[in-house]
């Protein structure tokens, strides 16, 4: 009786979402050792092995939205029979706003394991650098297409306190960042994030009314948006002494006063200018 085969892999790859040379080093051992991979664009997948000189072995076949439930069970059935299977999507981690939610949870499902090469995140990266804080957050994706749904959306989290972070088109951008601006208030802080690590990249830091008017112009390029979460119940009510204390105790903590003031802004969700007149009242008080 000849024994049954052991399961196989289901390896997650991030690929880089730019700089090609932040492709992590495991990513082309994966490559070349995986016996199926599974693409999200065949085309990219050619592009990216030949930066990288690897030389694939293994089959490989496409796996986008258009198929991605019909050809799943497929790659479970090659998982079942021992099989290791790489799936790469376009840039960043698949599933996440891309391909691959389905066959994880087919796997899951059927005791597969799964792993995952870490790589590059436009989710993260986006975050980092928006000045915005990062210690608590939520991943909105993209919104819909239709204004009215889209508002529908923005309205569903406009008392999110978490900083907030979508992917938008960037010909619907301008059309975003006014939505935004109706629903979470002109004075919301936010930063738009484009070309992350490729040659033009960009981050454009402000509130929702004046990159909403910015983004009319038009915007080129692959577009993350950060917005500041909702800002304290009763912000508005809070004294000046309240709001210089709370810039004293960022700077007992090691901040920079310039820092302290913008970062206590974000916080209760006032104008940066509003915490500015506090601190300088004070100090001449």
């Amino acid at each position: 009786m000849t024994a049954p085969p052991e399961t196989g892999i289901l390896v997650l790859a991030g690929t880089p979402i730019g700089d090609i040379t932040d492709a992590p080093p495991r990513l082309a051992r994966e490559l070349a050792d995986a016996d199926v991979i599974a693409a999200e664009d065949t085309r990219r997948l050619r592009r990216l092995t030949q930066a990288l000189g690897v030389q694939t072995s293994g089959r490989v076949v496409s796996y986008f939205e258009g198929n991605e439930s019909a050809r799943t069970p497929e790659l479970v059935e090659a998982l079942a029979d021992g099989a290791r299977v790489l799936l790469v999507t376009d840039a960043g981690m698949p599933s996440v706003s891309d391909p691959g939610y389905r066959l994880v949870a087919a796997a899951v499902e059927k005791g597969i394991r799964v792993t995952a090469v870490p790589g590059p995140s436009a989710v993260l990266t986006a975050l980092a650098l928006s000045g915005l804080p990062v210690d608590r957050f939520c991943f909105e994706g993209f919104l819909p297409r239709k204004a009215g749904e889209r508002r529908s959306r923005l309205s569903e989290v406009a008392d999110e306190r978490r900083t907030l972070v979508y992917f938008e088109a960037p010909h619907r951008l301008d059309d975003t960042l006014a939505a935004m601006a109706a629903v979470f208030g002109e004075d919301r802080r936010a930063a738009v994030c484009r070309e992350l690590t490729k040659t033009y990249e960009e981050v454009r830091r402000g509130p929702l009314a004046e990159l909403a008017q910015w983004a009319a112009e038009g915007v080129r390029g692959e577009i993350t948006v950060v917005v500041a979460g909702a800002p304290e119940k009763g912000a508005e009510e809070l004294g000046p002494e309240e709001l210089v204390r709370r810039v004293r105790v960022r700077e007992e903590a090691g901040e920079r006063r310039k820092e302290a003031i913008a970062a206590v802004a974000v916080e209760v969700g006032l104008p940066k200018r509003v915490v500015f007149d506090a601190v300088v009242a004070a100090k001449h008080g």
